[in-house]
């Protein structure tokens, strides 16, 4: 049975997570609950591996965590419909502690750690079959060491110890605030590197075809961009870079042995239908034809905390555009999405990381900037019949392209000189917070998904957490940083290779276009790996730790994005939330703040 028809309801009623007030848990009645005991048990154990595996829905795909990771970045800054709450809030950075965005990934990231540490606390002495054992508790370790730098990313140095020992399994109530130890940071990298380091050894090869069950894969890519998030810290260590590089040369040497490897359409790699190909290491699942009945028990809306609403973040007002009175998308388009208006990409994005728009695919297969009158109504109805009859009174049919936003005021000038049929928009008639006269922009197309039962409807696709090109872009920076420039522009030349790439290119054209966007050894620098990184990843919710955990989050927001106000060097860290800060025990409760936000 795949991954994604096994999500677990497993509830932990007598394991209270740290940093819950007392009060509140003791308190507590559950109705459904297991003893540890059941831990110790090979049903047990699976169990929580399952819970731990659907916990990650949390930090994928929900509005907060695609706040977090985007908003408020050199990439995207917040659409009209983002100008209030936790994404103004972070897109402008008056970010408070009191934020929803951060307070889920704390409380959830702690119980499903906790779980973690009962599988690898418990497992050693459960009879079962010793290489099934190996795998759980790889893969425990793995999740382990996501969940801790979900957090780390996000608050910096955070407890390893939640009531019985460093990395221990608790089930007895605390409400102490293990951050004191001026050496925290430090282990939180070794224990995720230590982590990882085992589960690169003790998982398959390969995962499964269909599923993403962690294998050895995901492991070293992980661990290679903890090496490298480490490099930049406080308690970077002088080996970082080298072991950074050859954990990320071991997977690409190693890539037939870990099955994975670029596609040759970059265009390919999030396509829906294509959700499960060998590029993708690890991905987190939902359930087909997703809707809210399916993820949530007690559904209240489709911005719950863990559903997957990344189809309709990114989406732009398309509803509105209209032509000679009549309206080109009087209805929805499952394709296009909600137009929930959330994230809208900087001039920088569209213009700068993607000047080249003809010789490297990137920004048309992440960009949507064309958009073709659509069927979406039952063939044969009424109400069909009046939407072919309306769009060929203004001269459309089914399939024309019904609005595009050119990328350059000088062509969008020539093609309404041309009178082209369709609506036109030039680059300075586009939304910004500085223009607001169009809700429209180009919307990122990662996420689009049709296969919903209403445009109303959250995502079912698996939402990308790991990807082999990211490695490529890894082993390029980890060489920059060892002195091997030359080395690092031929890693960045394979993801350009691919990014020339597009069907019904002739060889000799083909060829032309890969000479055209190669680099060499004296355009390799941070920030032009940085540029690269988002032509490859944009949108991918790992702009701001990529920025923050580098240290270049202020100097490239400031300088690309005009809507980070409020931008200072302490929003390198979120503020740890109020919420936990409350349920202590402590005396002063300040202490535990992160600089800048007492």
């Amino acid at each position: 049975m795949k991954l994604k028809h096994t999500f677990s309801a497993f509830l932990l009623g007598i394991a209270a997570f740290a940093f819950s007030g007392c009060q509140s848990v003791l308190d507590e009645t559950p109705r459904t609950a297991f003893t540890i005991d059941y831990f110790k048990t090979q049903d047990g154990l699976q169990s929580a591996i399952y819970t731990a595996y659907a916990g990650l829905r949390y930090d994928f795909g929900p509005i907060g965590a695609m706040v977090l990771g985007n908003v408020g970045t050199d990439e995207f800054t917040y659409g009209d419909q983002g100008a209030s709450g936790q994404t103004l809030e972070c897109g402008i950075y008056s970010i408070s502690p009191t934020n929803g965005a951060i307070g889920t990934p704390w409380n959830r990231n702690y119980s499903n750690i906790n779980l973690c540490n009962a599988v690898v606390e418990f497992a050693p002495n459960v009879t079962m079959d010793a290489t099934n054992k190996s795998k759980l508790l790889g893969e425990a370790r793995y999740l382990r060491a996501m969940y801790y730098l979900l957090l780390v990313e996000n608050f910096g140095a955070v407890p390893l110890d939640l009531g019985s020992g460093d990395l221990k399994f608790n089930s007895t109530p605390s409400c102490t605030f293990r951050r004191n130890d001026p050496d925290l940071l430090k282990k939180n990298f070794q224990s995720m590197i230590d982590d990882l380091l085992f589960a690169t050894e003790n998982l398959p090869d390969q995962r499964p075809a269909g599923e993403y069950r962690l294998a050895k894969g995901a492991a070293l890519h992980l661990l290679a961009r903890v090496y490298t998030y480490r490099a930049y810290s406080a308690v970077k260590q002088a080996t970082d870079f080298q072991s950074a590089y050859d954990t990320a040369k071991k997977l690409i040497d190693g890539k037939a042995k870990y099955g994975t490897d670029l596609l040759q359409d970059f265009g390919d790699i999030h396509k829906e239908g294509n959700d499960y190909n060998k590029e993708i290491l690890f991905a987190v699942e939902r359930l087909p034809l997703n809707n809210i009945a399916n993820e949530v028990v007690n559904p209240s809306s489709d911005f719950d905390q863990k559903v997957n609403i990344s189809c309709n973040m990114f989406v732009s007002n398309y509803t509105s555009v209209t032509k000679n009175g009549v309206t080109l998308f009087p209805v929805r388009v499952l394709q296009y999405g909600r137009p929930l208006r959330q994230f809208c990409p900087t001039r920088w994005t569209l213009d700068v990381a993607f000047a080249d728009k003809l010789n490297d695919s990137r920004f048309n297969n992440t960009f949507r900037d064309a958009y073709p009158i659509a069927t979406f109504y039952t063939a044969g109805s009424s109400d069909y019949t009046k939407y072919v009859a309306d769009m060929a009174a203004i001269g459309f049919a089914l399939g024309d392209t019904a609005f595009y936003i050119a990328p350059t005021d000088a062509l969008a000038k020539t093609l309404k000189a041309a009178n082209k049929k369709y609506v036109i928009y030039s680059p300075s008639e586009t939304y910004s917070n500085q223009n607001r006269a169009n809700n429209i922009y180009p919307a990122l197309r990662k996420y689009e998904a049709v296969n919903r039962n209403s445009y109303q409807d959250i995502s079912g696709r698996p939402f990308v957490a790991s990807k082999f090109s990211e490695v490529y872009l890894l082993a390029a920076e980890a060489a920059m940083a060892l002195g091997k420039n030359a080395e690092a522009a031929q890693y960045i030349n394979v993801l350009r290779d691919r990014a020339a790439y597009r069907s019904g290119l002739s060889a000799t054209e083909l060829a032309n276009r890969r000479a055209k966007i190669q680099v060499s050894a004296s355009d390799i620098t941070l920030d032009f790996i940085l540029d690269e990184r988002t032509r490859e990843l944009c949108g991918e919710s790992i702009r701001w730790p990529d920025l923050a955990m580098r240290g270049k989050l202020v100097d490239r927001a400031k300088k690309y994005n005009p809507d980070v106000t409020n931008l200072q060097s302490f929003h390198l860290l979120r503020p740890i939330p109020q919420s936990q800060l409350d349920a202590t025990c402590e005396t002063v409760k300040s202490q535990y703040q992160n600089p800048g936000y007492n």
